[in-house]
């Protein structure tokens, strides 16, 4: 990132610009006002591909060229798409095998964006050759600072496709993985319900079924998903790496989605980039969002990302679509810096006339340069100027972490499980969030990161849980590590098939007990708890060496600590109250010295650490319910 943090000097502060929109006497204020503005780094041709080659091999970069020329003039770095998220019409129109089709057979047909089937070898070919004419025409061009594959990938194909070139892909995918059918029966325990398969030619993606679908299946079904998207990246990244070596390459994620192994992908990114939309009208969405943001840097290990987009006011898709009150969006970019963030980027520069998202908020509004948000967007970029030092520092590691696995994720919440109410985001925030009202930072590792430099290892709802991890969290505890545990872990290995011997059998001696049987709540039900109150799940605990440190009214275990080797492991028989669950993490947070960046915060304020190259810690200090920003050193 070195070539992207030398061309900008500070925080990148921009957006998304679509200048194929507007006429020449727009361009001429368009320069006026991100300087004005403070912009130092627009994103250019997210949604150009139809305009970049208007007929099939017929391209014309004329127009773009005039564009990056400008901005380079006028100081602008450019993170230059490679324009494939929205194919143009004649590509439907030649080769209609390259629409995606949904699990019931529905053709999606164009008119809106990402339609294209990932499996599509025609779709990539046109999108490879694309990126090529891009890179080769602008690798050595001044404004070029960052490269932007596609856009938000999987936001509205989140399951893939299943066409005939996706099932065939699906077939080979799974060759790859099993390697012979009795592998993958064996894996998919095909003996229930007569689904053994004697070739792989007889699988199908899981379309719709009369019942319930093959959950390893499913399960598969996902994690190809997943990989056939990143493939489509990964086929775009290749050109650019080649032709431009030392451009970092990068894309930007949906608000945080079970869509994608964000983990699996991160690999292949020089730098994260997110998208994060909270809603005005939400009174959760501060923490909800920190939350997010911490995901966000763990998915490279701590390293700085890029806020892509944010809205500076009001959204379009919301079925209402509240407003950013004056200051709302100067907290939230300050937030996403607090939290790792290498830039403030918006979704869009300027409105736009028409289209879907002509009501989406945007740097320069319809009213222009006399509005309220415009002004707020020129007081950022000054103040957000103002600290150079904060661009390309280092988060400091926290000493809590919180495991967060998208496999997990995909598996716990299938169907014809013992709650549908478990759902692993409301386990992770609720982990997370006596935390964050502490103002204490946790990090977001993967199931096979290194846990050994934390104190504290959170592990909400790991019901998917392979030998190879449950062996890693017992050696944790072991070595002198804290993990709290909670329901609903530990239940079946990564194919979906259930350890046998007692719930969760593979954490069982660590957590020193067993689960008799789930006692699921029912919906709106409270159980009370020695002090207050449990929800969504209760369950028969059987201790073998933990102690109870609450109880159900009727005396079961609800809350256990278990001392194992140097460690202590404690494990939650249900969701307990917020107050409960503060007081219960305010206490393990004791026994290990966890504490806050700065001492003395008052409530509700949050302040996260940031390590200059020089080895200047800069505090981010923001508080929601007063309004108020502060950055100091030291």
């Amino acid at each position: 990132m070195s070539h992207f943090h030398g061309r900008l000097g500070s925080l990148a502060y921009g957006g998304d610009y679509n200048p194929e929109q507007w006429g020449p006497e727009v361009h001429a204020e368009d320069s006026e006002l991100m300087r004005e503005a403070g912009v130092n780094l627009a994103t250019v041709g997210i949604f150009s591909w139809a305009r970049a080659e208007p007929d099939p091999g017929h391209y014309d970069f004329d127009w773009l060229d005039g564009h990056l020329d400008r901005l380079a003039a006028d100081g602008v770095a450019v993170c230059l798409a490679t324009m494939t998220a929205s194919p143009p019409p004649w590509l439907a129109r030649l080769h209609p095998e390259t629409l995606p089709v949904l699990d019931d057979g529905t053709l999606l047909y164009p008119g809106s964006r990402q339609h294209w089937c990932p499996s599509s070898p025609v779709f990539r070919t046109y999108a490879v050759r694309l990126v090529e004419q891009l890179a080769k025409r602008y690798a050595h061009h001044p404004a070029l600072a960052l490269w932007h594959i596609g856009n938000e990938y999987g936001c509205h194909i989140s399951r893939h496709c299943h066409c005939e070139v996706s099932t065939a892909a699906f077939r080979t995918w799974l060759r790859e993985r099993y390697g012979s059918v009795d592998a993958l029966n064996e894996a998919w325990s095909t003996t229930f319900w007569s689904q053994r398969y004697s070739a792989f030619e007889e699988i199908h993606t899981p379309r719709t079924a009369p019942s319930f679908r093959n959950p390893a299946q499913q399960l598969d079904y996902r994690r190809f998903s997943s990989d056939e998207l990143l493939a489509c990246y990964l086929a775009e990244k290749e050109v650019l790496d080649r032709l431009t070596p030392g451009i970092p390459v990068t894309t930007n994620f949906v608000p945080l989605a079970p869509t994608l192994d964000l983990f699996r992908w991160a690999r292949e990114m020089d730098v994260v980039s997110y998208d994060s939309y909270p809603d005005p009208h939400d009174a959760n969405a501060a923490h909800e969002t920190a939350f997010n943001y911490d995901v966000m840097r763990g998915l490279k290990n701590g390293d700085p990302w890029l806020l892509m987009e944010q809205a500076p006011s009001a959204v379009n898709w919301r079925r209402r679509n509240g407003r950013k009150q004056a200051g709302r969006m100067r907290l939230d970019s300050w937030q996403a810096v607090a939290h790792g963030a290498d830039s403030v980027l918006f979704f869009q520069w300027r409105a736009s006339r028409g289209g879907a998202e002509k009501f989406h908020s945007a740097m320069v509004p319809h009213g222009g340069r006399d509005t309220r948000i415009f002004r707020e967007v020129g007081a950022l970029g000054t103040e957000l100027a103002e600290h150079p030092a904060l661009l390309g520092s280092r988060p400091e590691r926290a000493e809590a972490a919180l495991l967060f696995d998208w496999p997990n994720w995909w598996a716990l919440e299938q169907e014809a499980h013992p709650s549908a109410d478990v759902r692993l985001l409301d386990g992770a925030r609720a982990l997370h969030k006596p935390l964050y009202d502490a103002s204490v930072a946790c990090d977001v590792v993967p199931a096979d990161g290194d846990f050994s430099p934390y104190k504290l290892l959170l592990v909400p709802h790991l019901y998917s849980l392979s030998a190879e991890t449950a062996d890693r969290i017992t050696s944790f505890v072991r070595s002198g590590g804290t993990a709290l545990v909670t329901y609903f872990s530990g239940i079946t290995d990564e194919h979906d098939r259930v350890y046998l011997g007692g719930y969760p059998a593979p954490l069982r001696e660590v957590l020193g007990l067993h689960i008799d049987e789930f006692d699921p709540l029912a919906e709106g039900e409270r159980i009370e708890l020695s002090s207050g109150a449990g929800e969504l799940w209760s369950e028969d605990v059987i201790l073998e060496g933990a102690q109870a440190v609450e109880t159900f009214t009727d005396g079961r275990p609800a809350v256990t600590r278990h001392a194992y080797g140097e460690g202590t492991a404690w494990y939650l028989a249900t969701t307990p109250d917020p107050a409960t669950l503060r007081a219960l993490m305010d206490r393990i947070r004791r026994e290990k010295a966890i504490t806050p960046a700065l001492p003395d915060l008052p409530q509700g304020t949050q302040a996260r650490t940031r390590i200059a190259a020089d080895g200047t810690r800069v505090h981010v200090v923001y508080d929601y319910g007063a309004g108020e920003i502060a950055v100091k050193r030291g």
